[in-house]
């Protein structure tokens, strides 16, 4: 998942508006961004990782703009500078997991992903100066524990593979740019935002090609199906999130949230993929972090 699918919602949520339907949406939601970690490693079959990311976030780019194009007037200067720099963070975000995932299963990917929510408090009590909340700690604990159960024996010796370095950096950079798009929230409009951020990041992902030497792949129909799955995808993300976040308190989509890396743990082993005892346990352990690092006081109605 790439937090570009996350629109900048507003905090306010009509206790009696949800009923089961944002429910089920913010599932589809969750179940969307579980597949995509599959439908990226089989893309990168027949594509480079720099162009298959380039490729889905232009057709997402186009698509917002051509639904959107109203909203886009008025656009600030901030949003410019706020869209640009989020974007350079998840096109260096989404370029490492995606070549990440040549070398890991989808499943395995998707659960270390999931270690940017624990880490934001991190990120928190580094640039703002803001200590995390006693449930953040134990969050932050469960999820190393996680990783390094996930990752295998190796871990526990810090000796993780190219793989998940790469991953777990990627996690990190989305936690800073969720930090730095929180500071600004009251100030951007979310879908300016999202065209600004879109666009950058599928124009810094193809630059990139260049000095990465990665050539142009065969244009292929399973290529353009995950390339252009993915891209309206992302733009389907971003209007049900925006809908249904602002019908369901905080605590229950979290908890949605949640089970994000668990789709993609089903749709792996259906493809194939297989994780040892331990490393199963280790990602139950970081989804639980997941849930406590996002955990709030319920709210009347939550």
């Amino acid at each position: 998942m790439s937090s570009t699918d996350r629109p900048l919602v507003p905090s306010r949520w009509d206790a009696n508006a949800g009923g089961r339907l944002p429910e089920v949406v913010l599932l589809g939601v969750t179940f969307i961004w579980g597949a995509s970690f599959w439908i990226i490693q089989t893309a990168l079959t027949v594509s480079g990782p720099l162009f298959f990311q380039g490729l889905r976030y232009t057709i997402a780019a186009l698509v917002l703009i051509a639904v959107s194009l109203p909203r886009l007037r008025g656009i600030t200067a901030l949003e410019w500078k706020i869209g640009l720099l989020t974007g350079a963070a998840v096109a260096i975000a989404n370029a490492l997991q995606a070549i990440g995932l040549e070398t890991i299963p989808s499943s395995k990917s998707a659960f270390i992903t999931a270690l940017y929510v624990p880490m934001v408090p991190l990120m928190q009590l580094i640039f703002l100066r803001e200590p995390p909340r006693p449930l953040a700690w134990a969050g932050i604990g469960l999820a190393f524990v996680g990783l390094t159960l996930l990752a295998g024996p190796k871990a526990a010796a810090l000796e993780f593979t190219a793989g998940e370095i790469m991953t777990v950096v990627s996690a990190a950079i989305i936690a800073a740019e969720i930090i730095l798009i929180g500071a600004y929230t009251r100030q951007l409009d979310a879908t300016r935002v999202s065209v600004v951020q879109l666009a950058s990041i599928a124009v810094f992902t193809l630059a990139g090609m260049v000095p990465m030497g990665e050539a142009l792949p065969a244009i292929s129909p399973v290529l353009l199906y995950c390339a252009g799955g993915l891209g309206l995808g992302s733009v389907v993300i971003h209007l049900a999130m925006y809908w249904a976040q602002r019908k369901l308190s905080p605590t229950r989509a979290t908890l949605i949230y949640a089970t994000e890396p668990i789709w993609a743990g089903m749709i792996g082993r259906m493809a194939g993929e297989r994780i040892p005892l331990l490393g199963l346990i280790g990602a139950l352990l970081i989804v639980v972090s997941v849930v406590l690092s996002n955990w709030r006081r319920r709210a009347p109605g939550a």
